[in-house]
């Protein structure tokens, strides 16, 4: 979701009308936009972002690939155009490509077998995005944000036949995709959805529900911390970033979500670095926490500033207290548009304070204060947001409940599951989800997960379509039909890059063929998938 300046203009025009409606700016809404013009049909895209590419283009560069051979089609041709960019020596304009190592995440970064690129720079990502709207021909409505009222959605028979924007614009079409992170169309549309982890009791799972005292990552405190201001003294109130609430019990179900935060680019060159600035509001004594996880001798503060191209990095969260705001988005799948603002804002706020601490402050170990000297914001990327990321990292919000759930079996390779549409292999991924007080009186994280799949596995037709009685022509590949531990392997962005163009290739095929998606004969979808060389199964 981007920063919100407005919602849009208060302009009023007669409706517009394509075959395919495509609501969102994600890597998902690009791809399954290009898949319907190659397919012959009229699309338009309505995103309520100013820049395109979501994650992809918003300082995800280090990509969560895991097995990259089953990454083809749309996908796959999205990190052989990086490639492409690489190969010209004016890309490489803050160190030289020889410089630069090939370190990718579990394969080379520039792959010159197969002519991919899987580690990039933000602006390069965004570039391929606006390349491939460009070169096809595709109209983007952008500061779009759809009417979330009753009066934004209107459908007929079971179908929507249109919706509304907050700018008054009304967009028509015979088939419609929700590829936000959000799932908003979805919901408005009416559409069931779950937030949260279901109880492992209900999909006969493991890694589902509360997972206190399961540590797979290294994410959580290995010491013993105090979490009270004064160390040791309950009476004393707890610190900041840590609740108060029971974790609750081993394997039952909550609506709480994985934490959020920016992936943020930074730079080490000296003539393309900004400063952390001292962010508005800022409190040193928020960080107490981190300077006790110092105290107690961790050392790890760096070991997740991955390297992109051009002396910067891909940085995300790393260890016990990091980047990742534990417990401050529970409100954002459903919130307002209002309140998501407020919410991007306190995440935003929290981790310019969290750079701001470990350059400044004297809790921080000389060691890691000298080398975070060496660090700021890029000041070629993001350009007109000082360097700070359009999109916030919404691991998760709403997911769909569909045709077919992907569940956790599913998502290890466990099971054969029907009409497949795309594959994912990476481990099942859930970042932390709680930071309590254990009985014992310290501080503690909880919901952390990443377990690995047996093989690469198969995502079924059904997880992207919802239940043919509650929308007769709507896909959703990205808040797709999944329970939470299963979706925490999905949520991947070359996986949502495969089920945006499978939707789109699903839309297309629905209206030649006059049926429901759900109605399309599988053995034409299959098909289509397959010649446009889609990875279906192994």
């Amino acid at each position: 979701m981007s920063n919100l300046t407005s919602f849009g203009q208060n302009t009023k025009s007669g409706p517009q009308n394509a075959d395919v409606i495509v609501y969102g700016g994600t890597s998902a809404a690009i791809i399954a936009a290009v898949q319907v013009k190659k397919m012959g049909k009229s699309v338009l895209v309505v995103s309520p972002d100013t820049h395109l590419g979501g994650l992809s283009s918003g300082g995800l560069g280090f990509t969560d690939t895991g097995n990259k051979e089953v990454i083809g089609g749309l996908s796959r041709e999205f990190y052989q155009r990086l490639y492409a960019h690489y190969q010209n020596t004016e890309s490489w304009k803050w160190q030289k490509k020889d410089e630069y190592g090939n370190k990718g995440q579990g394969t080379p970064a520039i792959d010159g077998t197969n002519r991919t690129m899987w580690i990039f720079e933000p602006h390069a990502a965004e570039k391929v995005f606006e390349d491939l709207v460009k070169e096809n021909n595709i109209r983007v409505y952008r500061n779009e944000w759809l009417d979330r009222s009753e009066k934004g959605v209107a459908k007929k028979a079971g179908k929507i036949t249109s919706f509304r924007t907050l700018s008054g614009k009304v967009f028509r079409g015979k088939m419609f995709i929700d590829a936000t992170y959000e799932g908003d169309l979805m919901a408005a549309a009416g559409v069931s959805y779950h937030v949260g982890r279901e109880a492992n009791s209900v999909y006969g799972e493991k890694w589902n529900g509360v997972q206190t005292e399961v540590f797979q990552h290294g994410h959580h405190f290995k010491a013993k911390v105090s979490p009270y201001k004064i160390p040791n003294d309950p009476s004393s109130g707890l610190l900041p970033e840590v609740s108060a609430e029971s974790p609750g019990e081993y394997g039952t179900g909550d609506n709480k979500i994985q934490a959020y935060c920016f992936r943020m680019c930074l730079s080490n060159h000296p003539d393309n670095r900004i400063p952390f600035p001292k962010p508005e509001g800022y409190d040193p004594a928020r960080y107490e926490l981190y300077a006790r996880v110092f105290a107690a001798g961790w050392r790890e503060t760096f070991n997740k500033f991955d390297p992109i191209p051009n002396r910067k990095t891909d940085t995300n969260n790393h260890g016990p207290f990091s980047t990742d705001y534990i417990g401050k988005n529970y409100e954002y799948p459903d919130a307002s548009y209002e309140r998501r603002k407020d919410i991007i804002k306190d995440h935003e706020l929290y981790q310019k304070g969290l750079m701001y601490f470990l350059q400044n402050d004297p809790r921080v170990p000389s060691d890691v204060h000298e080398q975070m000297q060496q660090w700021g914001l890029p000041k070629d990327e993001f350009t007109d947001n000082g360097g700070w990321s359009h999109q916030l990292y919404i691991r998760e919000a709403r997911r769909m409940k569909g045709k077919f759930v992907m569940v956790e079996g599913d998502a290890l390779g466990k099971t054969v599951v029907p009409q497949p549409v795309g594959m994912g292999s990476y481990a099942l991924d859930s970042h932390n989800i709680q930071r309590y007080v254990t009985k014992e009186g310290y501080v503690q994280n909880e919901g952390d997960i990443g377990v690995h799949p047996d093989k690469p596995y198969s995502i079924a037709y059904g997880s992207i379509l919802p239940k043919e009685e509650e929308c007769k022509n709507l896909l959703v590949p990205v808040c797709v039909s999944s329970s939470h531990i299963a979706y925490g392997s999905i949520r991947m962005e070359p996986v949502f890059m495969i089920l945006g163009q499978s939707a789109a290739t699903a839309a297309v095929l629905a209206i030649k063929n006059k049926v429901t998606p759900q109605q399309l004969p599988y053995e034409k979808l299959s098909a289509v998938l397959i010649q446009d060389k889609q990875i279906l199964e192994k």
